[in-house]
């Protein structure tokens, strides 16, 4: 994958901010956590035991309502996969919504469902 157009993409749809390192290194932050870009064909070391595109499965918490987010991803013609729906958090009941990102990982958004009255 493109992996200037993967940092776009989650700037655009997610928020995040796009760092640039020494070497022509991306990586993705938000709050106070990162996510590192690797081309697939030219990967940093250390890199995953088999670097393979679209096999990730990340979840982001969120505290803007799951509606808010829908009608962003609708704008951004991002098809939903499924949700929203309940399932177990790391930290309770929340509420998901899924979808993927260009090179086909799996992105889940969830809020507490215990904080929108739904469980």
């Amino acid at each position: 994958g493109d992996v200037d157009a993967t940092a776009a993409w989650y700037e655009q749809v997610l928020g995040m901010k796009r760092v640039e390192f020494a070497g022509g290194r991306l990586a993705l932050s938000f709050g106070s956590q990162k996510i590192n870009l690797h081309p697939a064909d030219v990967p940093y070391t250390p890199h995953a035991a088999v670097p393979q595109r679209g096999s990730a499965d990340l979840c982001f918490l969120t505290d803007t309502p799951l509606e808010v987010v829908l009608a962003h991803l609708e704008h951004r013609a991002i098809p939903i996969l499924a949700g929203p729906v309940i399932r177990t958090g790391a930290t309770g009941p929340i509420r998901s919504v899924y979808f993927r990102d260009p090179d086909g990982n799996l992105i889940e958004v969830a809020s507490s469902a215990e904080d929108d009255g739904t469980r």
